[in-house]
């Protein structure tokens, strides 16, 4: 039996600061921290258009301290940080092509919101624990696989300067203004609470709600390889991350159980769901050149460093996240 670690003592009557707390993977850390004690403050500016729900902190509205902010919002910042002991930042805009069509809107967020935010944490709580939320898209196409942190960095759209960028700065104000910080690179995350009204945050979300809708799925191309790390298994790696000394001043790969083909992927995802179907379809012009072809991580040193390893299969992530959204579609369409 694998066993998960304790963080028993880590959190308890701790105070914690999560950005993009009420999206998909910021709610699944906070309802895990505030089950381990924790008191837990959320910031979200929900926009529409990225991945925010109220829905996904329902039932814990009285546990958590909400505030509507945006992280671009310099001048409010000082008054969330002071105090607080960890800070997990996951505000971001998520989208490819959005980043692709509105670049400026990507820098604010991805890029300047970041040193604004690290600006404020060296003024104002210069010694609090930050884990940052990156991702694999800042390598590019792969060199080799699977894709270590060694590998070149060579991003291929607007959102992946930019999260590099904001990757940098987490790193250099660790290395030199001593504002102990955290990276991590996250793959293909999916679960309970992700974005389902469109592709922006995950495909596969979309996919999801295509099958409960009986839609077919479309799928572009079909043959690259991916790996997808369950939200659970995600949110372990962030409290690793923030507990442990030796991950301050790193940077790690999170991956998947195995990887999968996108065909292998869908057929999966229809004989769990024990419904829909799928096309296959050539990948649209726009979509193509931003595409990285196959992916997966090489998530061996965060294994080495802080005991950190995927745990959920592909299958049982996919039910799980299936079951989820057959109870709860209507709340995020």
């Amino acid at each position: 039996m694998n066993h998960r670690p304790s963080f028993a003592n880590s959190f308890r009557g701790r105070r914690v600061l999560i950005t993009g707390g009420l999206g998909f993977i910021g709610s699944s850390l906070t309802r895990a921290l505030v089950a381990l004690g924790a008191k837990v403050t959320v910031l979200d500016s929900l926009i529409p258009e990225y991945g925010g729900n109220r829905r996904n902190l329902h039932g814990f509205e009285r546990k958590v301290s909400i505030h509507l902010a945006d992280v671009r919002e310099r001048r409010r910042l000082p008054e969330f940080l002071r105090g607080q002991h960890y800070l997990f930042n996951l505000a971001g805009q998520t989208s490819h092509m959005d980043s692709m069509t509105d670049p400026e809107t990507d820098l604010e967020i991805n890029c300047r919101a970041q040193l604004t935010l690290l600006e404020a944490c060296r003024k104002h709580n210069p010694r609090l624990r930050v884990v940052f939320a990156s991702t694999r898209q800042i390598y590019g196409r792969p060199d080799y696989l699977p894709v270590d942190e060694k590998h070149p960095l060579r991003p291929v759209d607007v959102n992946g300067i930019n999260k590099l960028a904001g990757e940098e700065y987490h790193l250099l104000y660790s290395a030199v203004h001593d504002v102990p910080s955290t990276v991590l690179r996250l793959t293909n995350t999916i679960g309970p609470r992700m974005r389902v009204k469109d592709a922006r945050q995950t495909f596969v979300g979309s996919w999801i709600r295509r099958i409960l809708e009986d839609k077919p799925i479309e799928v572009w191309g079909g043959k690259q390889q991916r790996d997808f790390t369950y939200v659970d298994d995600a949110v372990e790696a962030f409290l690793l991350a923030a507990t442990q000394p030796n991950a301050v001043g790193g940077v790690f790969n999170l991956g998947g159980v195995g990887r999968i083909s996108l065909r292998e992927l869908a057929e999966t995802l229809v004989a769990v769901a024990g419904q829909g179907s799928y096309i296959i379809k050539k990948f649209p012009p726009d979509r193509k050149k931003i595409d990285i072809g196959d992916y997966y991580s090489d998530c061996r040193l965060i294994g080495k460093k802080l005991g950190w390893k995927p745990r959920t299969t592909i299958k049982q992530a996919l039910a799980q996240t299936v079951a989820y959204y057959r109870q709860e579609l209507p709340h995020y369409i």
